[in-house]
């Protein structure tokens, strides 16, 4: 097996909140750094948390939304309706102005645990129209031990309608399994995060931590602890912009932020 740490650790956290959230990146601190991906919550809470709407909007970004433990039942009508559990998507990408909250309910598991991302859209997309996309698990392609969520990987495609130049694999190893993620040349940005077991290196890396790399696109060797070890990975073409922020929404510019907070006004009275 390669040496371990072939690729340098930028940065580690545990992030931060309180209850059933943690924020682990947010487009004002390591988002900078790991742009497009901008925002990252790991979420351990009780099933019925879902039961509540939370309507808000978004613009100028996509969401990813994966399980790592538990299940829950989307439905959004015509963009879809399932079961979202170990391996499954929901990809929404709010482009121009979109509003959300409330398309998921319990469905059988007392718990579930996943990982919510924002990724910044290219400015070719950020005012395109919103779409959403749910894929089941055994819609996702698998290579190796990873589950491609989002990009294409060893010659393997995920059918989430992204944009080019970004990969986003769902992972289990096993204990003390040895995996390498061979990066695709371009993809400078890198990080993963834990959601149950470690990984064997610096620290080791538990249940929590996230990890941005260094800026290459070497491969990143892994290997689980005794416990095994599940987590998320992403890594990307650098983002070429400045992060422009709203308080929902991120965007290329300050006039495509205020294209994209007008037009979430516009459209609020078709989701309220």
């Amino acid at each position: 097996m390669p040496k371990l740490v072939e690729r340098k650790i930028f940065s580690r956290t545990r992030g931060s909140g309180q209850g059933p959230i943690t924020r682990l990146m947010s487009p004002s601190d390591l988002g900078q750094y790991l742009k497009p991906f901008v925002f990252l919550d790991l979420v351990d809470a009780p099933s019925s948390i879902t039961s509540s709407d939370n309507l808000h909007p978004h613009s100028g970004i996509a969401t990813v939304t994966v399980l790592t433990e538990g299940n829950l039942r989307f439905d959004m009508g015509d963009w879809g309706t399932g079961l979202l559990d170990y391996g499954g998507v929901e990809w929404m990408r709010a482009g121009s102005g979109i509003w959300h909250g409330g398309e998921y309910r319990p469905a059988g598991a007392s718990r579930f645990k996943g990982f919510q991302l924002w990724v910044a859209l290219p400015a070719a997309l950020e005012a395109s129209a919103p779409e959403w996309q749910f894929i089941e698990a055994s819609g996702i392609p698998t290579v190796g031990p990873a589950r491609l969520i989002v990009g294409a990987y060893q010659g393997k495609t995920s059918p989430v309608r992204a944009f080019d130049g970004f990969n986003y694999l769902l992972v289990t190893l096993a204990p003390g399994e040895a995996w390498v993620y061979e990066t695709p040349v371009g993809h400078e940005v890198g990080w993963l995060s834990l959601s149950h077991g470690s990984l064997v290196g610096e620290g080791p890396y538990k249940a929590g931590d996230m990890i941005a790399f260094d800026r290459s696109d070497a491969a990143i060797p892994l290997q689980a602890g005794s416990e095994g070890a599940t987590f998320v990975l992403g890594s990307a073409v650098p983002h070429p912009h400045e992060l422009v922020l709203g308080y929902y929404s991120v965007h290329t510019s300050d006039e495509a932020l205020k294209a994209g907070e007008a037009r979430i006004a516009e459209v609020r009275h078709l989701y309220v």
